[in-house]
């Protein structure tokens, strides 16, 4: 097997950085926070997934100092809303870098619904939202120590909001669900479907 080596310091020598496209497909962290005035934002994070069970932990990635971070730091609180293959144009037009007066909700002709228990709106179109405490926000590190100007959000899931059609006898169906996922080159997607699903028992 021939094999492409680099060290990521010196550089891939690749056309498009590997990294992302390995580490992935990833579940997009669509997050939807409040500024301290009141201000709605909207933003899709690459790096996010789940950490913890009990009790239920998720975390996304801020690669540099954005409103998203400067408002969960301010307020504690953030919502992550499922991004789906119906809404994948009305996230990818959440993404657009604008001034943090900019309502994202409305560009991108969503709706920001009332959350039960954060501040935070969730987006009233998604079919699964979790509102979520901040537990931590960390600045990440190289191994020699040197700061990186990437800080790690981590929020407790406190409230969770799953539409009705996304259970089948009280399971939830990701496979019908239509998540989609980021990964690969600069501007690829992935969904899941009934076609990727398959069954696999953990050994007893």
């Amino acid at each position: 097997m021939s094999i492409h080596f680099y060290e990521p310091r010196n550089g891939h020598r690749l056309p498009h950085d590997p990294f992302n496209a390995i580490v992935g497909p990833r579940p997009i962290g669509w997050i939807s926070s409040l500024s301290q005035a009141g201000i709605p934002n909207l933003a899709p994070y690459s790096f996010f997934n789940g950490f913890n069970y009990v009790p239920p932990i998720v975390g996304f990635a801020s690669v540099g100092e954005k409103d998203t971070l400067r408002n969960v730091q301010e307020t504690g609180e953030f919502v992550w809303n499922l991004a789906t293959r119906p809404l994948a144009q009305a996230m990818n037009i959440s993404c657009t870098a604008v001034a943090p007066e900019v309502d994202e909700f409305a560009m991108a002709g969503l709706t920001a619904a009332p959350s039960r228990l954060v501040r935070a709106p969730r987006v009233a179109e998604s079919p699964v939202s979790f509102e979520c405490q901040v537990t931590q926000v960390i600045q990440l590190q190289r191994a020699s120590g040197e700061m990186v100007p990437t800080w790690l959000v981590l929020g407790e899931v406190v409230g969770v909001h799953i539409a009705q059609a996304s259970l089948r006898d009280g399971i939830y169906d990701t496979a019908a669900a239509g998540h989609i996922l980021r990964g690969g080159g600069p501007a690829d997607y992935f969904s899941i479907g009934p076609e990727q699903l398959f069954h696999m028992f953990r050994p007893r």
